[in-house]
């Protein structure tokens, strides 16, 4: 990429003055200026026609969600099309889907932080941001799926006239601890990242609320070498809290059915499996955040280009196979037990009355990644998103096939009952969605959607010893100058 400049030219009474502002970039690279302009410009700025368009259909869905559970909680949970056999069904598929969506965040700002890969500093703010409403998602369902949400205090370890206690021997309350640890440490996480950023804003916004606001949620903070040093140290310590998270989580979530004796959950194959398809899904999720970003705010492609998409991408094809790996396995595992109930269950799902779900989530997750070998399709947008959605199609297939088939043809044939979701069923899930969209949305409008701070600190020419850094930026800053001026007669 060329550096590039504009001419602006401001017209007098009697003579013109041309300003030439700095450069945008300096050898390929985004100048300190671009970023925090590029970035700050678009929570100072309105909102483009698209952003309103996302928002009015997302918060509609969102209002549509709120309504189903209201209705929900007068009527029941009888609404939807839960039965004898199949009490587990959309409500926990929902639940596990929403909750590996949020893995990606904290693998990509903590592991690969402690990894020390540069190119995450881009997409980092994203990923936290997802995190934190995708678990606020997920938390949405146990909740509901309760019957009686009023009671969900029960949960809590507290003491009460009636002397009942948590039964602590249940994954589903090893499920509420894992969540509520989850969310605390990733919401901690993403605010202590933002407070540089916030920082910036504040110093750019104009007396009023925003300015107090902003202010107070910067912490005072004014960039001296001691913040910064209070800074990283927090920074490294949350980061060293959140990465055993990213393992512990998901198999917690796993142990929901793992520790069961159903034909098909009582495998020790769960627990890595369903981190892979956590970071497998998140990755999707993300890929598909950045691009709508990108389509409603085309200048963020200085700061988040190719190589950030090519990256995610072959991330997104590795953990594909991952996933693929073990739908191998699971077969293997369920024919070399020599049990027949397990056996018949892994027939059933590929040749039974879920095929559709089965097949539809082996074409999603295993197939349709494998076009990312391509380095043309790693790169290109839509190719990108078009997988990325079909990704996050197939995880749900995945927790479908793994909640429903097994409870709906367990141990007794006389019990078995064929699952089909109602109306109800089909609006919590959407309207998930429009919840989820909503606070994206709201964040991409009143937060830095790219961590400022981090995404200077990882350029070239923030190097004290490097090349572009001072001295050499300023002479090509010059050099530029010169050769505009030229082309412009001199002026």
């Amino acid at each position: 990429m060329e550096a590039v400049a504009t001419l602006k030219t401001e017209t007098h009474k009697d003579h013109h003055h041309v300003y030439v502002p700095e450069p945008e970039l300096i050898d390929g690279k985004p100048t300190f200026k671009t970023i925090t302009d590029v970035i700050c410009g678009v929570p100072e700025g309105k909102m483009p026609r698209l952003w309103w368009i996302l928002f009015g259909v997302s918060f509609a869905l969102m209002v549509m969600y709120l309504s189903v559970i209201a209705y929900l909680v007068y009527k029941g949970i009888g609404i939807w099309g839960l039965n004898t056999t199949v009490g587990w069904a959309w409500d926990i598929t929902n639940f596990v889907w929403w909750v590996g969506i949020g893995h990606a965040g904290t693998l990509i700002s903590a592991i690969l932080f402690l990894f020390r890969q540069k190119w995450r500093t881009s997409i980092n703010r994203f990923s936290e941001a997802m995190t934190i409403f995708a678990v606020i998602c997920a938390g949405m369902f146990p909740l509901i799926h309760m019957g009686r949400i009023w009671h969900a205090y029960w949960f809590l370890p507290l003491p009460n006239s009636m002397q009942m206690w948590l039964n602590f021997r249940s994954p589903l309350m090893w499920d509420v601890f894992a969540i509520s640890t989850y969310l605390s440490v990733s919401i901690m996480f993403w605010y202590v990242g933002l407070i540089p950023d916030l920082a910036t804003m504040r110093d750019r916004a104009k007396p009023g609320i925003r300015k107090i606001l902003l202010g107070l949620f910067a912490l005072g903070w004014r960039g001296g070498n001691r913040q910064w040093q209070h800074y990283e140290k927090a920074y490294m310590i949350l980061a060293g809290l959140s990465t055993p998270l990213v393992l512990s989580v998901h198999t917690i979530v796993s142990f929901d059915f793992a520790t069961s004796i159903i034909p098909g959950w009582h495998t020790t194959i769960f627990p890595p499996y369903f981190v892979a398809g956590a970071i497998f899904s998140g990755f999707a999720m993300v890929m598909t955040l950045v691009i709508i970003a990108y389509w409603i705010f085309p200048q963020i492609k200085q700061i988040i280009n190719e190589r950030h998409i090519d990256n995610m991408n072959k991330i997104i094809m590795v953990t594909g196979m991952m996933v693929g790996y073990a739908y191998g396995c699971e077969f293997f595992i369920a024919w070399y037990s020599g049990n027949p109930y397990e056996a018949s269950i892994f027939v059933k799902r590929a040749t039974g009355p879920y095929w559709w779900a089965y097949w539809s989530m082996v074409f999603c997750n295993v197939v349709v990644p494998q076009i990312f070998w391509i380095k043309s399709m790693r790169t290109n947008l839509t190719a990108s998103f078009i997988v990325s959605i079909l990704v996050n199609v197939g995880m749900w297939f995945e927790r479908f096939v793994i909640t429903v088939t097994s409870l709906s043809q367990d141990f007794i044939p006389s019990s078995w009952k064929y699952f089909t979701p109602t109306i109800y069923d089909v609006a919590c899930f959407v309207g998930s969605l429009g919840l989820f969209m909503t606070l994206f949305l709201l964040f991409l409008r009143y937060m830095p959607m790219v961590a400022m701070a981090e995404v200077k600190g990882v350029l070239p020419h923030a190097n004290p010893h490097h090349p572009d850094h001072a001295h050499n930026g300023r002479a090509h800053h010059d050099e530029k100058i010169e050769e505009l001026a030229t082309k412009n007669g001199g002026h």
